[in-house]
């Protein structure tokens, strides 16, 4: 397992955790990853965020084992251990979100569905619940309810959305969308704890730190242009009206309260409109609340255990 999936002192693999590669049907390489869990009483696709891999979530995936669910996870084309879209590794980049939604399909269809025991629950993080959620129409014949945590309904960024879609767009128009667009290129920089708007817990913002200083490859510096304006463009299709119609899975979204990277009263706001939607906000939390203090990733862990089994919150 060393070879595909990368372990530190703080940051051990999961025991009887299995991991390979999946050719994407553009014949791009994606890495991915199974925890079964003893007595397995089904599954939990877990999808990450943006510049987020595999080993970020270990511990996350034996606290998932030991509530019951097997649990199955994937890098995204571009970031962490799957194929880079680029010639500098370093660009987060995506042409189109369609292409993300396209890898979960046939990560289902090959790992999941004739791997993994059913049923199926969806808990996703930032990124990844944008990528769920535009993707519902597809899901719904599979999973049986989602758990989305921060999903980028709308960013905070310094310019709106809208005006940051025209910058975007303008890149992506003239051919520059592999360019990063200004103030947003990060090169292998490593930021402090201090000021951080991801997590208030030192351990985990450490720990997650450590290995992508031990394994450089697995992280990103910025998004390009193309990223930008593929994932706004993805925000306003789900928040169209016609589409909120036609999702039907049962999904929790979960907020946090004290988030600076999207807007939380648009998830609660986007919640209450649609007709599968209910919402939780934890007081507090940063926007990676399973990166969070336990105060905080506890109640995440809870309202997922009890949503997914009974489709209600704790």
């Amino acid at each position: 397992m060393a070879d595909i999936l990368h372990e530190t002192p703080d940051n051990p693999l999961p025991d009887g955790i299995t991991a390979s590669h999946m050719t994407a049907r553009d014949g791009t390489r994606l890495r991915y990853a199974v925890l079964t869990a003893p007595g397995s009483r089904g599954t939990t696709v877990l999808l990450t965020g943006r510049n987020e891999s595999i080993e970020k979530y270990f511990e996350t995936m034996r606290d998932l084992a030991a509530r019951g669910f097997t649990v199955a996870i994937f890098d995204w084309r571009g970031q962490g251990g799957s194929e880079r879209l680029l010639r500098d590794p370093r660009r987060g980049h995506v042409e189109r979100f369609t292409a993300y939604a396209q890898d979960l399909d046939q990560f289902f269809e090959e790992v999941v569905l004739p791997d993994c025991r059913p049923p199926y629950n969806l808990l996703a993080h930032s990124m990844g619940a944008l990528i769920a959620l535009s993707a519902a129409d597809k899901l719904v014949n599979r999973v049986r309810r989602m758990v989305l945590l921060a999903p980028p309904l709308t960013f905070s960024a310094p310019l709106p959305m809208k005006w940051l879609k025209r910058l975007a767009g303008f890149y992506f128009a003239l051919g520059l969308g592999s360019r990063y667009l200004p103030g947003t290129k990060r090169r292998g920089v490593l930021p402090p704890f201090k000021g951080n708007r991801l997590t208030t817990d030192l351990e985990r913002f450490t720990r997650n730190q450590n290995i992508v200083r031990a394994h450089p490859e697995l992280g990103l510096g910025g998004p390009t242009a193309s990223w930008i304006y593929a994932a706004c463009l993805a925000s306003e299709q789900v928040r169209e009206p016609d589409f909120m119609a036609t999702v039907r899975i049962p999904t929790l979204f979960i907020a946090a309260g004290a988030d600076q990277v999207v807007s939380t009263p648009a998830i609660e706001r986007y919640a209450r409109h649609l007709r599968s939607g209910s919402s939780l906000t934890v007081d507090g939390a940063r926007h990676e609340m399973l990166q969070e203090k336990d105060l905080y990733r506890e109640q995440v862990l809870a309202a997922f255990s009890a949503f997914s089994k009974t489709g209600e919150i704790a």
